[in-house]
């Protein structure tokens, strides 16, 4: 005869192993990693997706060999998980999953899979550089190595955002950039505030650009800082440059804008590059070689020769504009106006005789479109 007690003890010691049994029992969820483990070149363009049959996942975890995690979405019944972005060119990826059966069972794996080659890889340059203080009129401005075909345009697109703070209106346009490659700038619809703070995301990685363009192999992220609200006024027929800060008038400077055989571009540029000291070289901008004159404290507007700068051998500051479309100042003035204008600050020609219209890819020229002309460049409204 057993005691109570000890057969109260055996009948608990048959239900607890019986329980234990049954979940050791129990099938592991089935985790499905696609592409799958060991694929050696795995289809570009492609996403990353786990899945779980018999259970749920608790963890997926993906990182590239370079280090970088990859983002993604577990789905709303816990099944099935998918990258945000599509696999990078020539990159080995390892996924990590934990998942938990319907009973509670729970399991782990790990799988490894490596992309294809492409042919072509695309790279961009953006302009401002990350960590930059620039002008009011600033675009954020990306250049590609490589062709965009237009059937990618609005994917890419996509794939870049602008945010900032405050928080400023603004669109991606398409342009042509002077040197033939493609580019596409975002833009505020109106100058941007002073102190404003822009940071820049391109989920580019694993996009295809196009078949004369290749596939982008990375992300990209940058940022830059909006300096003092600077701008400059060119009076032609005056002979005038004002500077305004705040919207104020802080001071004046006289100097010779281009004749009338060949007068000033005129809207509104932005300050692209500076340079202490050039040479003026006739032939770069269609003159052959008539000149060949040393200037210093240049300021760059266009990328096809509009500019601010020193012209001590021009007698006429002031009184005649008989340059080839350059504003020349004394080198003092010059001085005063490089340093006075950031990069990114606006430079508006008033009062010239030029009918020109100024392509927006020959510099950073997209104020010398409206904003609604310039929302129509985006590959989202088409």
């Amino acid at each position: 005869m057993i005691p109570a007690l000890t057969a109260a003890a055996a009948l608990l010691s048959a239900c607890g192993p019986g329980t234990d049994a049954s979940k050791a029992d129990e099938p592991s969820t089935k985790v499905t990693v696609t592409p799958s483990a060991g694929t050696k070149s795995a289809k570009l363009g492609s996403r990353i997706s786990v899945r779980a049959d018999g259970g749920k996942l608790t963890s997926v975890e993906v990182k590239t060999d370079k280090g970088d995690k990859v983002a993604g979405r577990l789905a709303g019944d816990g099944t099935s998980w998918t990258s945000d972005g599509k696999v990078a060119p020539q990159t080995t990826y390892t996924v990590h999953t934990k998942a938990k059966s319907a009973k509670g069972k729970e399991s782990s794996g790990t799988s490894d899979f490596t992309t294809q080659q492409a042919d072509k890889v695309n790279k961009l340059t953006n302009t401002p550089g990350g960590g930059q203080t620039v002008g009011t009129g600033m675009p954020v401005s990306i250049l590609f190595d490589h062709p965009i075909a237009k059937d990618r345009r609005a994917e890419i697109e996509k794939a870049l955002t602008v945010t900032t703070q405050p928080k400023v209106q603004g669109a991606w346009g398409w342009v042509k950039d002077y040197s033939g490659k493609d580019r596409i700038d975002w833009r505020p619809k109106d100058y941007w505030p002073a102190g404003t703070k822009v940071s820049v995301k391109g989920a580019l990685s694993g996009i295809n650009s196009g078949t004369d363009g290749g596939w982008f192999a990375r992300d990209y992220n940058f940022g830059f800082t909006i300096g003092k609200d600077r701008k400059a006024v060119i009076d032609v027929p005056s002979h005038t440059l004002t500077m305004y800060e705040n919207g104020k008038d802080v001071g004046s400077i006289k100097g010779s804008a281009g004749s009338p055989e060949a007068p000033t571009r005129g809207g509104v540029h932005t300050v692209r590059s500076k340079n202490a000291a050039e040479t003026m070289d006739s032939a770069t901008i269609g003159y052959g070689d008539k000149w060949k004159l040393d200037s210093k404290w240049v300021t760059h507007m266009t990328a096809s020769g509009t500019f601010l700068h020193s012209a001590p051998w021009n007698k006429s500051i002031g009184v005649e504009n008989n340059s080839h479309g350059c504003f020349g100042m004394t080198t003092s003035d010059a001085k005063k106006i490089y340093d006075f204008l950031p990069i990114g600050a606006t430079v508006e020609v008033k009062g010239t005789s030029s009918t020109a219209k100024t392509d927006v890819g020959n510099g950073l020229e997209v104020w010398q479109e409206s904003w609604q002309q310039w929302q129509q460049r985006s590959a989202l409204n088409h």
